[in-house]
């Protein structure tokens, strides 16, 4: 017994028959649900078992999500998860290697955070070393147990930009060096200090008494203004 078509619901006969989406056409019924443009089984496409061409094939449309207080609370609530689940893991991997630590907006604040108590902590040991170098202290060579204050061990992390200074030269005393053995430089810019410990100077200005630190930073006192203190070694030439 011959099918009926699925459009015209007529017989269909097997010279004339199509065989798609489960059901029977006449090749001539076969075709696009909206603008009736007869189709072949190269070129249709299929939709709840009815056929279309390739312009009026529906489209799918994905579903927004409200802002609603439920969804929001959620959003939260799986952020912090994540946040613990981060640091959970930190602390069990801490210790065990150097791993890649991703760049997030929390982690930037807990390294500005470490950066800001790394700054005052190399303060506060540059004035120590300072009070400590204004009078050394010499011990008798019995005393093994007694370590001079001057020489203790910090533990304490490096400021990020420069290193730890030494402590300047002692003006007076036994280890007091000459005059005539410290260098004399000129500013060549002019330079207003940044932090308590350094030294603004202007062009042409004479650095006396000038010690190295580190590449980048030395110690000396303004022949004009008798201040003392850090300056850049790149602002200023021997004389």
């Amino acid at each position: 017994m011959n099918p009926l078509c699925s459009r015209c619901n007529r017989v269909v006969y097997p010279t004339e028959k199509v065989n798609c989406l489960d059901k029977y056409w006449h090749k001539g019924c076969f075709s696009c649900e909206v603008c009736k443009m007869t189709l072949n089984m190269k070129n249709y496409k299929g939709f709840d078992k009815r056929p279309y061409c390739n312009a009026h094939y529906p489209k799918t449309s994905f579903t927004s999500v409200a802002d609603t207080p439920e969804n929001l609370r959620l959003k939260q609530q799986s952020k912090m998860q994540s946040q613990v689940l981060y640091k959970e893991e930190f602390e069990k991997n801490k210790g065990k290697g150097f791993s890649v630590v991703a760049d997030t907006p929390e982690m930037q604040r807990i390294k500005k955070t470490q950066d800001q108590i790394s700054n005052i902590k190399y303060h506060e040991e540059f004035e120590k070393s300072r009070m400590g170098g204004e009078a050394p202290t010499h011990h008798p060579p019995q005393q093994q147990n007694t370590t001079p204050a001057a020489s203790q061990n910090y533990c304490y992390e490096p400021e990020p930009v420069r290193q730890a200074a030494a402590a300047p030269p002692p003006s007076s005393g036994v280890n007091a060096l000459p005059s005539n053995t410290l260098k004399r430089y000129r500013a060549v810019y002019d330079y207003l200090a940044a932090d308590e410990d350094e030294v603004s100077f202007l062009d042409g200005d004479v650095i006396v008494d000038v010690q190295p630190i580190d590449e980048g930073w030395m110690y000396g006192r303004v022949e004009r203004t008798g201040q003392q203190g850090m300056l850049p070694a790149n602002y200023v030439e021997a004389i």
